[in-house]
């Protein structure tokens, strides 16, 4: 269930209630002795929380990615491999 934002047109108070979608949006403000008219307003919403081990930028790279990258990262290791063997020598 979202958590839907609203703000009094008569005190200016803001304040977030929780609501299902199918639910009629609220018309007055909860402020004890107030009842102004309340709008709902705009809100970004939130953001995605991963919570958890495994959640990383690489797990949904495309196929040809992960190959180059492979192929990248073991031409390097030979490289330096050869390297060091060349400058013990």
């Amino acid at each position: 269930m979202p958590t839907y934002e609203y703000k009094c047109q008569k005190c200016g108070l803001v304040f977030e209630e929780f609501q299902s979608i199918s639910a009629k949006p609220l018309t007055s403000c909860k402020k004890p002795g107030c009842d102004g008219v309340v709008k709902r307003l705009f809100s970004p919403g939130a953001g995605f929380l991963f919570k958890g081990s495994g959640f990383y930028i690489t797990d949904y790279r495309s196929d040809s990615y992960k190959r180059s990258a492979s192929s990248e990262s073991s031409s390097t290791s030979t490289a330096s491999t050869s390297s060091s063997k060349s400058s013990s020598a």
